[in-house]
């Protein structure tokens, strides 16, 4: 049996952090017309989350972000939605500047219809601290990440970066790291079994991307991460498989 956190959170009657791993769809839109019927698409599929890259679609602005989100909630029903406007220097695709990053991610959680928010650690306290009070008072999840597509870290490395997530404040730690070697993968599924261990109590994501990573991706779960991605319409990083391979690759490596 895969080793659960000690704290858990709940999103619209979804368990992070116990018995079962998700899987979580990445929602890449470039246009607002295009947002409700990729969203219907993916749902479709049967995640258990999904994941609104906003930082895909071109020429958004705050301004927006409510009406955009009533119509992806329309389409998504109940289903739990993490929302996120990726940093460049971590993956992003639209380079936007810090203040119009901030400026979307405060009017999405004043919306009222997001359950999850990502912020990337590298942010600094100053960016992180309002997208936590105001994820604090919408009674939003906050994800704390960090992401290198260029290397791995040593475990003790990757360690200390989910405990920096959960002292910072995360109500869920993610990282996620590119290998150059099956050793790599090895050094993240370390971090993550030491992390849930009880070196971290919250829930945790923790993934090696690219063709080596893929295991990270199937097998992370039996190590205590406790969110997956997989690949819906496209995916939002390498190494993601798609649902269907993935759920099956899951169901034969933890007998789910």
């Amino acid at each position: 049996m895969r080793r659960q956190s000690r704290v858990k959170v709940k999103v619209r009657g979804v368990t992070i952090g116990g018995s079962a791993p998700l899987v979580c769809l990445p929602l890449l839109a470039g246009t607002g017309a295009e947002l409700a019927a990729r969203a219907e698409e993916l749902v479709a599929l049967g995640p258990d989350l999904l994941e609104w890259r906003i930082d895909a679609m071109a020429d958004v602005d705050a301004g927006q972000v409510a009406s955009l989100l009533r119509t992806l909630r329309q389409a998504i029903g109940d289903l739990p939605l993490l929302f996120t406007c990726r940093i460049a220097a971590e993956g992003g695709r639209g380079g936007m500047a810090s203040g119009e990053r901030l400026a979307l991610l405060l009017a999405a959680l004043d919306s009222g219809e997001i359950d999850l928010v990502d912020v990337e650690l590298c942010n600094g306290p100053e960016f992180i601290a309002p997208v936590a009070a105001k994820a604090r008072g919408a009674g939003c999840a906050l994800i704390l990440s960090h992401h290198d597509f260029q290397a791995t870290p040593s475990a003790d490395s990757i360690l200390a970066t989910l405990c920096a997530a959960e002292a910072a404040g995360a109500d869920i730690a993610k990282v996620a790291v590119m290998p150059q070697s099956s050793g790599d993968v090895l050094s993240l599924l370390t971090a993550c079994d030491r992390a849930r261990q009880g070196a971290v109590g919250i829930p945790l994501i923790a993934i090696s991307m690219g063709s080596l990573g893929v295991v990270s991706r199937v097998a992370g779960p039996l190590f205590g991460s406790d969110i997956t991605f997989a690949a819906g319409a496209e995916a939002s990083a390498p190494g993601q498989l798609s649902i269907t391979a993935l759920r099956l690759a899951m169901a034969t490596v933890l007998g789910a």
